[in-house]
């Protein structure tokens, strides 16, 4: 199936009926008084979060989604039925905007999460409301009123804990498909992969976290170069982005240090230009390819000293696995103290969080 996660469309709801005027006619009941109903209201269209979809490819051809009109009222005290809602499923991490205005309206961040898109219209009033003490025989009534419609542009951000960055062949594809059950392309030329690839990795049976790999960037790709800045939104969501480098350049007329120096920062340069947010992210650096390399210590060494690198660094062979086991344990025990944390100022937030020490209590008094 075809990666598709930007989609604009059309979501019109339905109109509600119009109420009825009419008047009871029975025999032995001259003056039966109105009985005119209320006509039905009209769909809706309503949008759901599926974690089961992985892609916009639905909406990216049926752009314009329509809700039916709501029965009009009739005598007899009949109401209008109300017509059935439309109901879009879409993949967890769309973002839904007013494609006139860009306004973020919703966001879908969580499975079975729902929206309306699109309101359907009230019913109109029969002539029975309108009855009164001296208006014995109304005849009025009101219309259904219009449904809401609007035009929308979804957007796509997958949502995964760790990011892979890196230039193109740097190992990102070998790596998460070492580390999880993703298979993308592998191959030893630039862009091959085409689209993000999700994977899981799992470290325990009850512990696992997601991966998330995009195309490699290169220089320029804020601007548009490449394919990369086309899935940059795709790491706005995740909690620590592995930096993968590649030191085995093999041009004996360059210094591989250098290059991969270079390349790091031409990067960094490229998130910093793109998102502020996104550059502020934890990072890790992964010096990929380290059975490449004879001098691999003193090869990290001198590229830790050379790019000035404060953070955590990890060596690894993503072909034959060597090191990635204690890069994905660590991964997993920074993920559970981040979300054991955010879970923290969440329910301190909400009031219902369990302090041991009365002291740190917020809502204790003196």
């Amino acid at each position: 199936m075809k990666f598709v996660d930007e989609a604009t469309i059309e979501v019109i709801a339905g109109k509600g009926g119009n109420g009825a005027s009419s008047f009871r006619r029975e025999k032995f009941i001259p003056k039966g008084g109105p009985d005119g109903g209320d006509g039905g209201r009209g769909g809706s269209v309503i949008a759901v979060a599926d974690r089961n979809i992985n892609t916009l490819v639905d909406y990216r051809f049926a752009r314009k989604h329509v809700a039916r009109n709501g029965e009009n009222g009739r005598g007899s005290d009949q109401y209008g039925a109300g017509a059935d809602d439309v109901t879009l499923r879409m993949p967890v991490g769309t973002v839904i905007y007013d494609a006139d205005t860009n306004e973020q309206l919703f966001d879908l961040d969580k499975h079975g999460e729902t929206v309306v898109l699109a309101k359907g219209g009230d019913g109109g009033l029969g002539n029975l409301h309108f009855k009164s003490s001296v208006n014995r025989a109304p005849r009025q009534f009101t219309y259904g009123k219009e449904g809401e419609q609007r035009r929308l542009r979804l957007e796509l951000k997958v949502l995964a804990d760790v990011g892979l960055l890196g230039m193109p062949n740097a190992g990102k594809s070998t790596l998460i498909s070492k580390i999880s059950n993703a298979r993308p392309k592998v191959a030893d030329y630039p862009f091959t992969t085409l689209h993000p690839n999700l994977g899981v990795v799992r470290t325990s049976p009850s512990k696992s976290f997601v991966v998330a790999d995009i195309p490699g960037l290169i220089e320029g790709a804020a601007e548009g170069a490449g394919l990369g800045h086309l899935f940059l939104r795709h790491l706005s969501r995740t909690r620590v982005l592995l930096h993968l480098v590649d030191l085995s350049t093999m041009n004996p007329d360059e210094d591989r240090i250098d290059v991969a120096v270079n390349e790091m920062q031409a990067i960094e340069n490229e998130l910093r230009k793109y998102d502020a947010e996104l550059y502020a992210k934890p990072r890790w650096l992964v010096l990929n390819k380290f059975d490449m390399i004879q001098d691999a210590e003193q090869a990290r060494d001198d590229f830790i000293a050379r790019s000035q690198w404060q953070g955590p660094v990890y060596c690894i062979s993503a072909l034959t696995g060597e090191g990635t086991q204690q890069l994905i344990y660590d991964l997993q025990e920074m993920l559970d103290r981040t979300k054991a944390a955010e879970q923290r100022e969440q329910d301190i937030a909400d009031g219902t969080a369990e302090f041991d020490d009365p002291r740190f209590d917020p809502n204790r008094n003196g």
